[in-house]
């Protein structure tokens, strides 16, 4: 299937601004100073309600951020920010995440003398990295991300607060399928083909994806739900070729259960016709 064009942001990174964070590949740079401290504190962080992010080769991608932060001292509320990152500091360093636009993004709540703000965003991931001076994502950025916080206070300091949260980013993959003949006679065979692709960051474009492990799946007209039948390794160019005794009509499809660095995808199901 397509990839689904969501935002109609540009840059990659963590874009400031509008309320949207983007998805920052800055550079190499260290992470802000400032230890955690006990008057200030986040925690709950959880990019994308905790799946994976799933990019391709051009389209930005929304994510939704959720986070909680505690204070006992008074913060700027327009410079809440939380990023993901990975790299080793000062090496091949790199930041998703951003600002947060206003107070009107959090709910806040007092209890002891501690603010509690629990807090919303969007943050844009766009693979072109066309902002700025930000880079493109390679393909090496598909793992995972940890994760911090960090508060600006209203005397002028800043906290900022790791987290042992992560979150996953994933190239996104690609399923065709055709199935044939069609219409075909019962007890005669249908011949499912397709190709599975996944995006190559580094070069943006889609490439075949070489031995994966691909469920032929079929539903009879009717059904609710689809049946695995067989499952097959796609080939050095990421192609694929199943048959199967045709019985009833109903769709063929292939789907893939994705791995560590690649989403899962499932592609359109082909009808075909059985007399």
């Amino acid at each position: 299937m397509p990839e689904k064009r969501i935002s109609v942001r540009r840059g990659i990174g963590f874009s400031v601004g509008s309320g949207v964070l983007g998805f920052a590949v800055l550079g190499v740079f260290a992470l802000p100073a400032g230890a955690a401290e006990s008057d200030i504190s986040f925690s709950k962080i959880v990019f994308n309600g905790g799946k994976p992010v799933v990019v391709g080769t051009a389209n930005y991608v929304d994510v939704s951020l959720t986070f909680t932060v505690k204070s006992s001292v008074a913060i700027k509320e327009d410079f809440l920010q939380v990023f993901a990152y990975r790299g080793t500091d000062g090496v091949d360093y790199g930041e998703i995440g951003g600002l947060s636009e206003q107070e009107s993004a959090c709910r806040k709540s007092t209890s002891g003398g501690v603010t509690i703000r629990t807090c919303e965003r969007i943050i844009s991931v766009d693979p072109r990295g066309i902002q700025g001076n930000l880079r493109n994502l390679v393909n090496s950025d598909a793992k995972a991300w940890k994760t911090y916080g960090r508060a600006h206070t209203a005397a002028g300091g800043s906290d900022t607060d790791k987290s042992s949260a992560t979150v996953s980013l994933k190239r996104h993959a690609i399923l065709t399928v055709n199935a044939t003949p069609e219409p075909v006679v019962a007890g005669k065979t249908v011949t499912v083909t397709g190709k599975i692709t996944r995006a190559n960051w580094s070069k943006h474009r889609y490439d075949g994806y070489a031995g994966r492990s691909v469920k032929l799946q079929f539903k009879a007209a009717g059904a609710t739900s689809y049946r695995t039948v067989k499952t097959v390794t796609s080939s050095s160019t990421g192609a694929l070729k199943a048959t199967a005794a045709a019985s009833v009509d109903g769709s063929w499809r292939w789907s893939y259960g994705g791995d560590s660095v690649t989403g899962s995808q499932t592609s359109v199901g082909d009808y075909v016709d059985v007399r």
